[in-house]
C-alpha cells in the first residue's frame, strides 16, 4: 500500500472515527470491524462502528457488540456520530449501496475514508484504497494492513479474536479460500493467546433448538436437486419465515450444507423478505457463482460464494435461476 505513510500521518493524532460493515454482517464484517475499533482506541482514538442492521445474535461473544450502532434502529444517533466524525474506515464491501441509506450520507462527507476489501470491482469512493481480491477475508487484509501500518505492535488477544473470527468465518474454517498465508497469518494471532477450539465452537456450536429444526425442516421439506446441472436449491418462503420464527442470521451457513454432498457443485438458497427476494450461492472448484449474481441478479462476493436479490416472486427468482443453470454449468 503505497499510501501508508500518508495513513500513518492521519492517525498520528485522536480523531473521532467510523466504522462502517455491510447489511446483515457476517463474521468477517463483526471480526474486521470490532477488529480495527479495539486496535485504533489503543492509538487515542474515539472509534464507533455503524452497521445498517443488525447482526445474529451467535456473534454477540465477540468483545464490545454492546457498542454498536444499529442504523435501522438508531438512525438519529448514527447521523449524529457521522456529523463529528473525522475519518472514516469502509470494510468488508466493495459498494456503497452495500450500505443502503447510509452510503448517501458519507459519501457527501468530506473526510478522509480508508476502504478495506477483498470484494472484486470495488467502486472508487474512498481516497485510500486496501483491496486484494485473492485475500481469505476483510480480517486477513485488516492484519495485513496493522503489519504495515506499524508492525502489529498493538496487537493483543481481544483483537486477535476478532479477526480470526473473521477469517475462520469467511473460510468455512480454511476450507474455502485460504492460501499458506491465511494460515500464517492465523498462527501469529493464535499466538496472542487466543483459545481456537474455544473460538470454533462460539462460532459454529451456538445454535439454538429453533435454528436446528430450521435446518431438519430445509434440508427435508425445502430442498431440490437438479442432477443434471449438479446443483441443489433450497428456497425459505414468508410463510417458513413465519412458521419457524426466522430471524436476522438464522439461515446463515445453511446454503453449505448442500454443498456437503458429492455430486452438488453449486447450491442456492432463495429467501422471500418482505419486500425482495434474496439469493445466496456457493459452488465448488472452478464453478464461478460471481458471474451468475452480477449479470442476473444485481449482486457480487467471490468466485465461489456470491449473492444478489431480485424485486420480484420467489418462484419467478427460482425459475430465473434454474433458466440460466445451462450456461454456466458443463458437465
Amino acid at each position: 500500500m503505497e499510501d501508508i505513510q500518508q495513513i500513518r500521518d492521519l492517525l498520528a493524532y485522536p480523531k473521532d472515527i467510523i466504522v462502517f460493515s455491510h447489511r446483515n454482517p457476517d463474521g468477517d464484517a463483526m471480526g474486521s470491524s470490532i477488529g480495527v475499533k479495539l486496535y485504533l482506541e489503543k492509538l487515542g482514538h474515539k472509534v464507533d462502528i455503524i452497521f445498517p442492521s443488525e447482526f445474529p445474535s451467535i456473534l454477540t461473544f465477540l468483545p464490545r457488540t454492546d457498542d454498536i450502532v444499529i442504523y435501522d434502529f438508531e438512525k438519529e444517533r448514527a447521523l449524529e456520530l457521522i456529523k463529528r466524525c473525522q475519518l472514516m474506515f469502509f470494510l468488508d464491501f466493495s459498494s456503497l449501496d452495500r450500505i443502503d441509506a447510509l452510503g448517501e450520507h458519507v459519501i457527501s462527507k468530506n473526510v478522509p475514508k480508508i476502504h478495506i476489501d477483498h470484494h472484486l470491482d470495488p467502486e472508487p469512493f474512498a481516497d485510500f484504497v486496501f483491496s486484494d481480491v485473492s485475500s481469505s477475508s476483510t480480517s486477513e487484509l485488516v492484519y495485513r494492513f496493522f503489519r504495515l501500518f506499524n508492525n502489529c505492535i498493538f496487537l493483543d488477544e481481544k483483537i486477535a479474536e476478532c479477526l480470526l473470527t473473521g477469517i475462520i468465518s469467511d473460510t468455512g474454517s480454511f476450507k474455502y479460500s485460504a492460501s499458506s498465508e491465511t494460515f500464517q497469518i492465523a498462527s501469529k494471532l493464535m499466538e496472542e493467546g487466543v483459545d481456537i477450539a474455544e473460538l470454533q465452537n462460539n462460532i459454529y456450536n451456538s445454535l439454538s433448538d429453533k435454528q436446528l429444526k430450521l435446518i431438519g425442516y430445509s434440508i427435508n421439506q425445502k430442498m431440490e436437486l437438479i442432477p443434471e446441472y449438479d446443483t441443489a436449491i433450497m428456497a425459505l418462503s414468508k410463510q417458513d419465515y413465519k412458521e419457524y420464527e426466522i430471524q436476522r442470521g438464522d439461515t446463515e451457513g445453511l446454503v453449505n450444507y448442500m454443498l456437503m454432498m458429492k455430486n452438488v457443485r453449486l447450491a442456492a438458497l432463495i429467501t422471500e423478505q418482505p419486500t425482495i427476494v434474496k439469493i445466496s450461492l456457493r459452488s465448488k472448484g472452478d464453478l464461478s457463482v460471481q458471474e451468475i449474481v452480477k449479470k442476473h441478479f444485481k449482486g457480487g462476493g467471490h468466485k465461489n460464494a456470491a449473492g444478489g436479490q431480485a424485486f420480484a416472486k420467489l418462484e419467478d427468482v427460482v425459475s430465473r435461476f434454474k433458466a440460466v443453470l445451462p450456461q454456466y454449468v458443463h458437465n
